[in-house]
């Protein structure tokens, strides 16, 4: 009991040129594609960067001496970092996930485990995934902010403990939400 479809009329001449373009116009997305990957490449590079000061800065004080006292920085400067990685992270992510989407999928990722970040199979999954990671730099923001917090009053210490909790409540959704 198969029903076949009927025959679709012949196309015009005009109509195959305007669905070729048609088609062809999922190449815009190349427009946030290259800016998103360079944009990663030079967030990779800060980062990177600033790691690097970091680690130079911290034999300095303590193999030559003098220097700035450093204790005060390098915790906001190593989570400033992972904040850039991550922000790169995002980039990459959404970059390769929306040419996979509607350019091509990419060879190599086909290659990869189907959970590979890059390897996304519908734009939900896109999101899903930026989202993830989004969550993750905002709650490193936090804890740069958190770093720099100089309590005045015990009620302000509260007011942390319930920040902390309610991260420690978002993670555990977010985990739960991952394995179902």
């Amino acid at each position: 009991m198969s029903q076949t479809q009927p025959p679709l009329p012949p196309q015009g001449r005009w109509e195959r040129r305007f669905e070729r373009w048609l088609w062809s116009s999922r190449f815009l997305v190349l427009l946030a594609v290259i800016p998103s990957l360079a944009a990663a490449l030079a967030l990779f590079i800060i980062g990177t960067m600033d790691i690097a000061k970091l680690v130079i800065a911290t034999a300095v004080y303590y193999f030559i001496g003098g220097g700035p006292d450093i204790h005060d920085t390098v915790v906001p400067s190593v989570v400033m970092a992972i904040d850039i990685y991550l922000v790169a992270i995002v980039l990459l992510i959404f970059g390769l996930g929306v040419y996979r989407l509607f350019v091509s999928p990419i060879e190599q990722a086909e290659e990869h485990a189907p959970g590979h970040p890059f390897n996304v199979q519908s734009f939900d999954q896109l999101k899903d995934k930026i989202a993830r990671v989004v969550i993750l730099a905002v709650i490193i923001e936090f804890f740069r902010a958190v770093v720099d917090i100089r309590f005045q009053t015990p009620l302000e210490a509260i007011y942390l403990a319930l920040s902390v909790l309610a991260l420690a409540g978002a993670l555990y959704l977010m985990s739960r939400a991952q394995t179902h």
